[in-house]
């Protein structure tokens, strides 16, 4: 097969590589999920990863070679995304796969032939790299393969030594770089991206790394490789960086027509702004297809971190509103042939963009005026300066935006430090960039020194003896308990030969009935014993967990000494297992129910089963109305009491889906799936525990409705002998509430209502008592009103008057006083200081405005405030700043109307 080195579109570049291997042996299978099923990662960071249990031996793989184009997720680098030609947050990588099949020869002649002869690069053009020691690599390039020697490089392990995380598989690797600039010579610097760009990097992977950074030999040596999607379509589509290629550029031209603009017209910081709008939409839209929730933590913080990035970089090329569900439809367009959850998932993309999207730009309104006060406050503090000084132009003091000001707008509204620094510039104001990047530099440290690496010491102790020991059987669908061999001993993650009582384990048995922690069901509880009553070994179990095939056991060893092979009975605690089976069987039901009543789109978006309770977590728009829970609650239990069994049945995953089967949040699927079916009421796969009769849940009752998040709603809910519970404490409480009230249960409402009402009543005398009181201390201030010319000025503080009671004090002086200004403070609780200015016409004609003055003097105190320019009010909470406020007042009330 051959083509000639023509333009090939994005879709013939992945369509090609995946045939060619295909024709070679090689398995086709989809991208996985960007939500890894290994611990270790956060996202998925690599083609490899959905392959990392067959490299470690812990899965067998289904075909010997494989192939995928693999959607990704990096954001190490940014802060580069736009700003080179090819850094990119979300991007595919192209790769074939040999699970022990095939090695290094195999796999450096077909990546030569693939693009040398199909995808038609020069020879001339392509430089490759080995591992430094990687002598056997370095012969196949040059004797086999035909690459003079000074075309191929020894790189060390930061350039050519790969792994997937911080423990797992790795290897020395080869990489391939195309030459754009062959007539510059033989001078080869592949650090140099404005001529060399890596296209194809083939990990010969061969170890498995530890927690201590220790290297052992897999069972099998295996090849993963891995051909960046868009830097192959840089190279053969001809385009200056891969933003251009028509795998991105689609999104970026969305975007400037909505600014306006034209990207190759545009400026340098113009075009940076676009290419990280492209860059980032089609990240996010993945990431939502994926079901990834914006959030403040893990996956989701990086989520709304790249939404917000996309708006502030709209804004900063002009444009005004929401426009990222626009920009979207590009990206959605252009991805759904390879990709068609896209599509599927249209509506939760938009929604939750839309959200994200309106929320941030209140957030961005809320920051340009905390900038707008902030700038005040340095005008304020200059005026101030200047009327210590003694006045004259050359006594002027500097006006700066402190650093730690600048990266707060920065840090918790996203303002863009270049715009503060504009906005500042406009009023002759600088910022202080020294100590922007201090405050930067130190909220970097604390990051790192708060950031804490997903390496299980457990899963890293499990990889070294994977390849001697056999997969856990779970039994525990159908028996309580069950026989079972101790295979693996961990103390502090180290594997030991035994352990005596008092000590905390984690155990690894041939088969199991405790069921591990997976979609929302906490894991089982209960022993491990031998003997009758396990008089010579007792084991606790507190929490079960599952790590690639095995099921490790966290507990304490009670009694008795446990060793390696010993021979036990693993017995469940079988109250906790049949309260967590009511509760998750309600669960399913709940979702049914909120389909029907709510609406028929709620999707589950996190879930937590436990033996004492049940919280859903659910994508909705809007509240649950107090109707709707009542319905909601009355039709589960119509379920409940009709008796509905269950029905368990395996099947292919087409089947399930073609059935109707919901699927899970979070919960990862394979070929063959559990299905849980009631029939008519709800059919979930799902691979937790349950009832056998819906009957056997006894009672279901809301506990509350609430948002969780944007878009995000959760209920929690009790069931069973939890029901009785909830109930109990209840009933208590209305007891005492009786007995304090002398009241029957059905008298409460009105016996409190009537109670809160006569407690207004007493409120608005006790304040109308202050605003007299407060009257008679202001006219004693009238004696004490200073002369500036044709105006009269008051500034003092009265005790500790309500704020209400100022305002009225302040409008009857100012009143009394006619041409005059009046500003008047107090301190209403010893932590909150009030201010008003009462300002007479003239007074405004004047240049002062009440607002904009009495929110300049709050600053003082560490507050703000506003309104119109005859009265207003502002508060603040550093009280010891007070008498320098009450001083600033007087000095500008001075220096504007004497």
């Amino acid at each position: 097969m051959s083509i000639s080195p023509k333009f090939l579109s994005g879709s013939q570049i992945r369509e090609t590589f995946l045939q060619f291997y295909a024709q070679r042996g090689h398995k086709i299978l989809p991208s996985a999920s960007l939500v890894p099923e290994d611990p270790t990662v956060l996202l998925t960071i690599a083609g490899m990863l959905q392959f990392k249990p067959i490299f470690l031996g812990q899965r067998a793989a289904t075909s010997p070679r494989a192939t995928t184009s693999q959607k990704c997720i990096r954001t190490n680098d940014i802060e580069n995304v736009g700003r080179t030609a090819r850094h990119h947050t979300f991007f595919e990588m192209l790769g074939n796969f040999s699970f022990g099949d095939y090695f290094k020869k195999q796999a450096i002649a077909w990546a030569w032939e693939l693009s040398t002869e199909v995808f038609g690069l020069p020879a001339s053009n392509l430089v490759v790299s080995v591992f430094r020691e990687d002598d056997e690599a370095f012969a196949i390039w040059r004797d086999e393969i035909g690459i003079p020697g000074d075309r191929i490089q020894r790189m060390g392990e930061a350039d050519n030594f790969w792994q997937s995380g911080p423990t797992g598989p790795c290897g020395p690797c080869s990489e391939i770089y195309y030459d754009f600039h062959p007539e510059r010579g033989d001078n080869i610097d592949l650090e140099d991206d404005s001529r060399f760009i890596e296209f194809y990097n083939l990990v010969f992977m061969q170890y498995n790394k530890d927690a201590e950074g220790n290297l052992t030999p897999l069972q099998n040596q295996n090849i993963d490789t891995g051909m960046g999607l868009e830097r192959m379509a840089q190279i053969l589509q001809k385009v200056p960086n891969n933003y251009e290629t028509d795998l991105i550029f689609p999104i970026v031209q969305s975007a400037a027509e909505i600014a306006g603009i034209d990207y190759h017209n545009s400026d340098e910081k113009v075009k940076v702004s676009l290419k990280v709008i492209g860059d980032h939409i089609r990240a996010v839209v993945h990431m939502i297809a994926d079901e990834i929730r914006a959030s403040n933590v893990g996956r989701g913080y990086i989520l709304r971190r790249l939404i917000r990035r996309v708006v502030r970089h709209g804004r900063l090329i002009g444009i005004q509103g929401e426009f990222t569900v626009r920009v979207a439809e590009s990206a959605i367009a252009l991805s759904e042939a390879a990709y068609p959850n896209v599509r599927s998932r249209e509506a939760q993309i938009k929604a939750e963009l839309a959200r994200e999207e309106a929320q941030f730009l209140k957030t961005l309104e809320r920051g340009e005026k905390l900038l707008e006060e902030i700038v005040k406050k340095a005008l304020v503090e200059q005026a101030s300066r200047l009327l210590l000084s003694g006045g004259g132009q050359d006594a002027r003091p500097t006006v700066e935006i402190s650093g730690q000001d600048a990266f707060m707008l920065y840090d918790t509204y996203g303002f863009p430090l270049e715009l503060t620094q504009e906005i500042a510039e406009e009023q002759g104001i600088t910022v202080d960039l020294d100590g922007f990047e201090t405050a930067m530099e130190e909220q970097q440290t604390r990051a790192k020194e708060a950031h804490q690496t997903i390496d299980l010491t457990v899963q890293g102790s499990l990889d070294k003896l994977a390849e001697a020991i056999q997969k856990t059987e779970f039994v525990g669908y159908a028996e309580l308990s069950s026989l079972a061999e101790v295979e693996v001993i961990l103390v502090d993650g180290q594997p030991v030969e035994s352990a005596e009582a008092g000590t905390e384990v984690q155990i690894v048995l041939n088969q199991t009935p405790f069921y591990a922690e997976s979609g929302g069901q906490i894991g089982d509880r209960g022993y491990l014993k031998s003997g009758e009553n396990g008089e010579s070994l007792l084991v606790r179990v507190d929490d079960v967990k599952k790590e690639s095939d095995f099921f490790v056991h966290f507990g304490l060893v009670e009694r008795g000494t446990l060793k390696l092979s010993d021979k036990i009975t693993a017995k469940i605690d079988n109250s906790s297992r049949r309260r967590i089976q009511a509760n998750h069987t309600a669960t399913h039901l709940l979702q049914s129910a909120l389909r029907q009543i709510v609406d028929g789109s709620i999707s589950q978006a996190g879930s937590l089963v436990s033996s004492e309770r049940l919280r859903f977590d659910f994508n909705s728009p809007r509240a649950v109305t107090a109707e709707e829970l009542q319905k909601i609650e009355d039709l589960i239990n119509s379920w409940i009491a009709e008796a509905h069994a269950a029905e368990v049945a395996e099947m292919p995953i087409a089947q399930a889906r073609e059935k109707g089967a919901t699927a899970m949040f979070g919960e990862k699927y394979g070929d063959v799936v559990r299905v849980i079916d009631f029939p008519g009421v709800s059919m979930e796969l799902c691979g937790g525990t349950h009832v056998n009769n819906t009957a056997e849940i006894g009672l279901f009752k809301i506990v509350s409705e609430a948002g969780v998040a944007a878009g995000t709603r959760r209920i929690e809910a009790v069931s069973g002998q939890a029901v009785l519970d909830y109930l109990n404490v209840r009933d208590r409480v209305v007891r005492d509430l009786g007995d304090r009230f002398k009241a029957k249960p059905e008298e409460l409402p009105n016996r409190i209502t009537n109670l809160q009402n006569e407690l207004k009543d007493t409120q608005k005398q006790l304040a109308a008592v202050k605003s007299e009181l407060a009257i008679a201390k202001s006219d004693q201030l009238l004696n004490a009103a200073e002369d500036l010319g044709e105006f009269k000025i008051i500034v003092a503080q009265l005790g500790d008057v309500d704020t209400e009671a100022l305002k009225t004090a302040a409008e009857r002086l100012q009143q009394k006083l006619g041409n005059a200004a009046v500003v008047l403070a107090s301190i209403p609780e010893p932590d909150k200081v009030s201010l008003v200015a009462a300002f007479s016409p003239e007074v405004n004609k004047k240049g002062l405005q009440a607002g904009k003055f009495i929110g300049g003097i709050a600053q003082l105190c560490g507050g703000k405030g506003g309104g119109r320019p005859n009265l207003a009010q502002a508060g603040g909470r550093d009280v010891s700043k007070l008498p320098e406020a009450l001083a600033s007042a007087r000095n500008l009330l001075v220096e504007g109307l004497g």
